[in-house]
C-alpha cells in the first residue's frame, strides 16, 4: 500500500502574497484581514505576507502571475469579490477571474488560491467574508498554508 501526502497549515518560514481587488473593497477588506489572522495564527510573520493590490477581481491573474513568476511566494492567495448585477458583466469577470488564477498555479506550479466571492448579493458576500456563511479570506489562507506545505512534502518524496 503506497502512503498518504498532505500538507499541513503551519507556515513559519514560507512568504506568502496577498493580490487583493480594490473593487468591492466593503468586503475585499474583510477577507483581506481575515487572511492575515489566519497566517498570523500559523506562524507566519508579518513581514513575511506581501499585499498586491489591484483595481478588480479582472486584474488579480496577472498581478498573481507576477508574484508566482517572481520566486518569492511558497503561494500567492488571490481575495476579490464579484457582485451580480443586471448585466452578464459577472459572467465574464468571475469566469476570467478563476480561469486566470487556475492558470497562474498550473503554469508556475505556485500554489495560487482562489478567494474570490463570486455571490449575488452585497449580503451574500458579507455573509461569506466573516458572517453567517462563513470566511473566506481565513479559508484561502489555510489553503495556501496546506498547499505549500504539501508541494514542499511532494519535493522531499
Amino acid at each position: 500500500m503506497g502512503r498518504t501526502i498532505e500538507g499541513r497549515t503551519a507556515g513559519g518560514g514560507r512568504r506568502f502574497a496577498l493580490v487583493v481587488s480594490r473593487f468591492n473593497d466593503f468586503v475585499t477588506s474583510r477577507l483581506q484581514r481575515s487572511a492575515r489572522q489566519e497566517l498570523a495564527m500559523q506562524g507566519v510573520a508579518d513581514e513575511n505576507v506581501d499585499e498586491i493590490v489591484v483595481p478588480g477581481a479582472f486584474e488579480i491573474p496577472l498581478a498573481a502571475r507576477a508574484a508566482a513568476e517572481s520566486g518569492r511566494y511558497a503561494a500567492v492567495i488571490c481575495l476579490g469579490s464579484v457582485i451580480r448585477g443586471e448585466t452578464a458583466h459577472f459572467d465574464f469577470v468571475a469566469g476570467e477571474c478563476a480561469r486566470g488564477i487556475a492558470r497562474v498555479a498550473l503554469d508556475t506550479g505556485v500554489p495560487a488560491i482562489f478567494g474570490v466571492l463570486t455571490t449575488d448579493t452585497p449580503q451574500q458576500a458579507l455573509a461569506r467574508s466573516g458572517g453567517e456563511g462563513g470566511d473566506k479570506g481565513r479559508d484561502a489562507a489555510r489553503a495556501a498554508l496546506e498547499m505549500a506545505d504539501l508541494l514542499d512534502a511532494l519535493r522531499r518524496v
